[in-house]
């Protein structure tokens, strides 16, 4: 009987051991299942949140992109340098200066009383000097020169493809004009000074090409 008992109780335990083992196996797979069902959900989520995203970017980019698209195109366009002037106090010396020591090409002396200047281009590979001194008693060159005795640079010359375009554009932009018109320079083209306090302390003058 009682070793009857023992085998028999002993069976029970391994049942119940079976049993409560194949219960622990169902709820880990659960677990398993509940934690995949969250995943995917919040996959879900974070792929409306990215579509919305797109859909909201998509929305701005719409509503600007006319307003871009209205902004008229530059009318005019800077070009290349023509020259860079420097004040003389002697025009012979400097003028014997590039012909004679360094060998350069240079133009005969040129009065320009619009100006108040005589000039002398020297020629060089890719641009030219344009040598000035005084003419005149109001010459803007002299009030210069009575600041730097020895001379220098005084201004530099960019051309443009439209002069009365690019007056009318710096204008707007804050750009103050010496002079109320264009007027005709060196080159027999019309020129027109901006004032250097608005370009970084140069003397800008704009050549019509």
């Amino acid at each position: 009987m009682m070793l009857s008992f023992v085998i028999g109780n002993c069976n029970f335990f391994r049942k119940l051991k079976r049993a409560l083992k194949v219960d622990e196996h169902k709820q880990c797979l659960r677990y398993i299942m509940n934690q995949k069902h969250s995943e995917s959900a919040n996959l879900r989520q974070a792929a409306g949140v990215s579509r919305c995203s797109r859909v909201a970017l998509q929305r701005v980019h719409s509503t600007t992109a006319p307003l871009h698209q209205g902004v008229p195109a530059t009318l005019w366009k800077l070009g290349r340098l023509n020259h860079i002037a420097i004040a003389v106090p002697d025009m012979e010396k400097a003028t014997a200066l590039y012909r004679d020591v360094l060998g350069a090409t240079v133009s005969e002396k040129v009065p320009l009383p619009d100006h108040g200047v005589y000039t002398v281009f020297v020629e060089l590979g890719n641009t030219k000097l344009e040598l000035l001194h005084p003419l005149g008693e109001k010459s803007p060159i002299s009030g210069f020169l009575q600041k730097n005795k020895s001379g220098g640079m005084h201004h530099i010359c960019i051309e443009v493809d439209d002069i009365n375009a690019a007056i009318a554009d710096l204008k707007t932009k804050n750009i103050r004009m010496l002079s109320a018109e264009p007027r005709i320079g060196a080159h027999g083209k019309p020129v027109m000074f901006l004032h250097p306090k608005d370009c970084d302390g140069v003397l800008v003058e704009l050549e019509e090409a």
